[in-house]
């Protein structure tokens, strides 16, 4: 593969609701999108997943454009690239700043698929033709307007209900959702919330008979979660402290988690995530691939990853309705009954409307190989 140009556009686009966790509230969503051009002009798309400010992991907008722009760019304008999975070598000494080393990662994934007219997620060994999505609940304003949320995402046919939980509304809140809804699967998503010094509130949650509860404690931590989940019946899943492959392996055999949440960005982009999937696959630890309230092209990279066999628990894979006014792919990710049906096109599967993403970009640049 030869990338002779690389550029970045800064989008705003609007979410139809706002999303609420424990760390902050989002109207709207500013994101990098990367296409990557090889010397016939063939496009490859993908987007970075971090948020304007540090909230989430030290990643922001601007350290990821920074980061791109300085280091990743130019690199890729380089180098002769064979296969996708190179580039994560490429990178491997520049330290952490996944979220950015993704945004790349994945446009040149889409790329290497369309130019050997393939799926995507076939070029990642993936094979499910349909993917089983949940959907993530942000915190509301009260409990009602939360089993309203709820009672939608049934109708919709979701298979599972991810609940944003926080110090005040943990206990109380799962309690009156379970006793509405006493067999819908589901999990409580914590955001590292807690400390250990809240275990007898933690434990209340084994009343539940929930999923899992997704990273309760710190998000740089995977010893606490060990003694935190010697204490509970319900699984641990682990999402902000695994970062590789490695990460996963310590916490696994730590016993820090029983499952694991993989996002392609926090990773450092598809050939890392499906890294971690082999080894919990050979160790028998279920993953998921979690959202990060992304735009369609995201969401494609999403499905994709989905499709390989240890994905065996519903995403976070919303339809894209679900958040957005109007997407920037075509056809728009559509949920059918909790199923997403894999799309059959080469790479990632949906067209970019190029008219939608002029709307929302604030800012573009463009990089060429000299």
């Amino acid at each position: 593969m030869k990338i002779k140009e690389v550029i970045l556009r800064q989008l705003e686009m609007p979410l139809i609701s706002p999303f609420t966790t424990s760390f902050g509230s989002f109207e709207k969503k500013e994101f990098i999108l990367v296409e990557v051009k090889n010397e016939d002009g063939l496009s490859g798309w993908s987007e970075s997943v971090a948020f304007g400010a540090p909230w989430y992991n030290e990643e922001t907008i601007k350290t990821n454009w920074t980061m791109l722009e300085d280091f990743l760019i130019p690199l890729i304008l380089e180098q002769e690239i064979k296969h996708p999975s190179e580039v994560s070598s490429l990178f491997a000494y520049i330290r952490k700043n996944n979220m950015a080393k993704s945004a790349i990662e994945g446009a040149v994934w889409d790329l290497f698929a369309k130019e050997n007219n393939q799926p995507l997620y076939k070029t990642l060994g993936g094979t499910a033709k349909q993917i089983d999505v949940g959907i993530s609940i942000g915190i509301q304003k009260t409990v009602k307007d939360l089993l309203n949320k709820i009672e939608q995402s049934l109708e919709s046919g979701y298979k599972r209900i991810k609940i944003k939980i926080k110090p005040g509304w943990d206990v109380d809140v799962l309690r009156e959702v379970r006793q509405t809804y006493p067999n819908v699967p589901i999990m409580a998503d914590a955001n590292s919330a807690y400390s250990l010094q809240d275990i007898e509130l933690l434990k209340q949650l084994d009343d539940f008979n929930l999923m899992m509860i997704e990273q309760p404690l710190s998000s740089d931590d995977i010893v606490d979660h060990a003694t935190l989940q010697k204490q509970l019946k319900t699984p641990i899943c682990l999402d902000e402290s695994i970062h590789s492959a490695e990460d996963a392996r310590k916490a696994i055999e730590l016993g820090s988690c029983k499952i694991i949440n993989v996002k392609i960005g926090r990773v450092g982009g598809l050939t890392e995530s499906k890294k971690i999937h082999d080894l919990c696959k050979a160790l028998q630890i279920p993953v998921w691939c979690g959202g990060m309230l992304e735009s369609g092209v995201g969401r494609a990279h999403n499905i994709a990853i989905t499709t390989l066999d240890n994905f065996t628990l519903p995403g976070d894979t919303a339809a894209s309705a679900n958040y957005w006014y109007k997407d920037i792919i075509e056809p728009e990710v559509t949920v059918d009954q909790g199923v997403i049906h894999v799309p059959k096109g080469v790479g990632i599967g949906y067209e970019v409307n190029n008219r939608l993403v002029d709307k929302f970009t604030l800012f573009s640049k463009k990089y060429r190989k000299q």
